[in-house]
């Protein structure tokens, strides 16, 4: 008997980067790498800016850059498994456990969650707001990294769409979720894991005020997916977050860094933010009733697979 070599599509980023299960060392590597493509894609919009019009490298070339920071990553990932395919069981980065609540409940389910969690995430980040400021290096800080999202979504509404609300979905689950955290939860208790991912997520937004916000919908997402499996449902909302926010910067006064208690009169903020924290703890309750199948969580598992030598 003889242990059959595996056809690995490597252009598909859930076949082909099922066998490579990161743990903490495989996270630092993979955080390295990211930082990797960050520099080159700096690299690529610095020669755009010799040989193009700054108007245009400004409203367009995040649209080039932001896929570049992943690649190396991926090429990574990618080899990782490969190599491991053969002999190591692998891990499914899209799985469909929905249990009682359905494909369709599901869905429904993670866009309110997704409304709910930043309402609940929004008094965090106004105390974390509040306290940085204190001092006038972060406040200098805080301008530069406004400037930034500014900049990102300063273009045509579809750049700043495509980028923020279908590349960054896509890209970051894959990373966040779909490798690191899966990665994790098999190698640790679920609680750990998806706090861990939760910082890296947090980790990869490079500055304080997007960090803890992140770090919050990342423990959200951490958890829907140890419940589901689904990376898909994970996409869904992190673009219902992200696609919220750009259309916030394009048709309102409002941008990403702004916060609902600036807007909205206190006694109605907290009738909003006591119903979202209801809604919230609601619907993460209907995940918690969906069954594990395995310490895991309910990733399923591709087994390697004998082959019968004549």
């Amino acid at each position: 008997m003889k242990l059959s070599a595996r056809k690995v599509n490597n252009y598909d980023l859930y076949a082909s980067h099922a066998w490579y299960v990161p743990g903490v060392k495989g996270m630092f590597a993979i955080f390295g790498l990211f930082l990797l493509g960050s520099f080159l894609g700096s690299l690529v919009e610095m020669i755009c800016m010799g040989i193009l019009p700054e108007e245009v490298v400004q409203k367009y070339s995040m649209v080039v850059v932001y896929p570049l920071s992943f690649i190396p990553a991926m090429l990574y990932v990618a080899y990782k498994s490969q190599r491991n395919s053969l002999f190591e069981k692998g891990y499914k980065l899209n799985s469909s456990n929905f249990g009682s609540l359905g494909l369709w409940g599901a869905i429904g389910l993670s866009v309110v969650l997704a409304f709910a969690t930043m309402i609940v995430a929004d008094l965090p980040n106004y105390w974390n707001y509040t306290l940085t400021m204190r001092s006038a290096f972060m406040q200098r800080l805080f301008e530069t990294v406004k400037q930034a999202m500014e900049l990102i979504t300063s273009g045509p509404l579809w750049s700043s769409f495509l980028v923020t609300a279908i590349f960054a979905p896509i890209f970051e689950e894959w990373m966040c979720r779909g490798v690191v955290l899966r990665g994790l939860l098999v190698k640790m208790k679920p609680a750990w894991a998806i706090v861990l991912s939760a910082l890296f997520f947090a980790l990869i937004h490079m500055n304080p005020w997007q960090a803890l916000n992140a770090f919050i919908i990342g423990l959200v997402m951490g958890y829907v997916y140890y419940r589901t499996g689904s990376l898909l449902l994970t996409m869904l909302l992190h673009f219902v977050n992200n696609a919220t926010a750009v259309i916030i910067a394009q048709f309102s006064s409002l941008d990403e860094m702004d916060m609902w208690i600036d807007v909205i009169p206190h006694g109605t903020y907290a009738i909003v933010y006591v119903a979202g924290l209801v809604v919230f703890a609601l619907i993460l309750f209907a995940f918690s009733k969906i069954p594990l199948n395995a310490p895991h969580g309910n990733i399923d598992v591709i087994e390697t697979e004998p082959e019968t030598e004549a």
